[in-house]
């Protein structure tokens, strides 16, 4: 019997060769937004390592949109081909490729962790990031945000749906909004940085409200039988912020509105928050989501073990299990994982030699 971690799924007509994903991660390597060669090697290991989906690191929908100044894009069609390119690769190893459309918000302007963390003042090649609210994200190292008015909002909500027609001009799978980790949508869920008075702030419906236009948005031009995700801050762990009954009522309406998964992660809102770092902390939100919410959910978070994953599924609590820093590890953790459970993984032809011998682990995946 298959083990649930290496089971197929499908969302819409998209079919994943397995429950094992890679979650977008900051890179840090991209000049003018553009995909550079680090990208094609970081994402094609990954793919040669038995994922079944692969998603690329947030791509900013505009220029002040990016975290740093070496963050990835989507903001132009210059942008195409270089994602297309890394699409194509990740297909010709047998996995699903998605692209994570990104507004960083009032944490933008802030440079690389490997070229000095801090904001990045204008002069210096930075900008004005925007937000809900003027409240920067801390005293220190970010810029005071300029308040979006409803023109820029409206701005944003239309950067959002062109930077999905771009992706699917670039061959993606599927597209992931990132509503999480305290950047711009986010920003406008938690009342602990929106502290507006107009129809985009005060009650739940209206912080909520930009997050619907998105997705709005990017639904009217992404293709019915591709899926669309959204990925959530389920709680800001902070007192008046956020909470996971909100991340429930959203995740319903977020379904009705065509969303095929949640992704659920939690954090990253405002500095400080006490979370419980233990193995398997967010996974609760994905299985109280996927219940009470009735869609399919993605879990992430301190998940590192095969086992580990492989119960997350089997018991129902996720659909997907996302890894990152276990990824960056090994990239070949599904391989590993496989072997670990007993199942058949699928190795490049390039590298059956070194396939283990004792282990179902010899076959290969089509190659480009």
């Amino acid at each position: 019997m298959t083990a649930p971690l290496f089971s197929s799924f499908k969302l819409r007509s998209v079919e994943f060769r397995n429950r094992i994903g890679v979650s977008p991660m900051c890179q840090y390597s991209s000049h003018d937004g553009f995909v550079s060669d680090w990208h094609l090697v970081h994402l094609g290991s990954r793919a040669q390592g038995g994922a079944g989906l692969v998603e690329l690191e947030a791509a900013a929908v505009t220029a002040e949109g990016r975290i740093s100044p070496d963050d990835l894009g989507i903001w132009k069609d210059e942008h195409i081909p270089g994602l297309r390119r890394a699409a194509e690769f990740v297909h010709s190893q047998g996995a699903r490729a998605g692209m994570q459309l990104a507004h960083a918000g009032r944490k933008a302007s802030t440079a690389s962790p490997f070229n000095g963390d801090g904001l990045v003042l204008p002069a210096d090649g930075g900008w004005q990031p925007v937000a809900p609210s003027a409240v920067a994200f801390a005293p220190d190292g970010y810029a005071v945000p300029a308040a979006l008015d409803e023109a820029g909002i409206a701005a944003v909500v239309e950067a959002f749906r062109n930077a999905a027609k771009r992706a699917l001009e670039a061959g993606f799978d599927f597209v992931e909004l990132h509503a999480a980790h305290g950047y711009l949508l986010h920003e406008f869920l938690s009342p602990l940085a929106n502290l507006r008075t107009d129809k985009y702030g005060g009650g739940f419906d209206n912080r909520i409200r930009l997050v619907l236009e998105v997705a709005d948005a990017v639904r009217q031009v992404w293709p019915e039988r591709l899926p669309l995700l959204v990925r959530i801050s389920a709680t800001d762990w902070a007192e008046g912020g956020w909470n996971a009954d909100e991340s429930v009522e959203l995740a319903r309406r977020l379904r009705d509105r065509g969303v095929d998964l949640v992704d659920c992660s939690s954090g990253g809102l405002v500095p400080g928050a006490k979370i419980p770092l233990v193995p398997g902390y967010q996974v609760g939100f994905a299985a109280r989501i996927r219940r009470e919410a009735g869609i399919a959910t993605a879990a992430v978070g301190l998940i590192t073990e095969p086992v580990q994953a492989n119960t997350i599924v089997a018991e129902g609590s996720a659909d997907l299990v996302f890894l990152a820093r276990a990824m960056l590890r090994d990239p070949y953790w599904p391989v590993h994982a496989a072997r670990a459970l007993g199942e058949t993984a699928s190795w490049p032809t390039q590298y059956l030699r070194a396939a283990p011998q004792n282990s179902p682990a010899r076959t290969a995946v089509t190659q480009p």
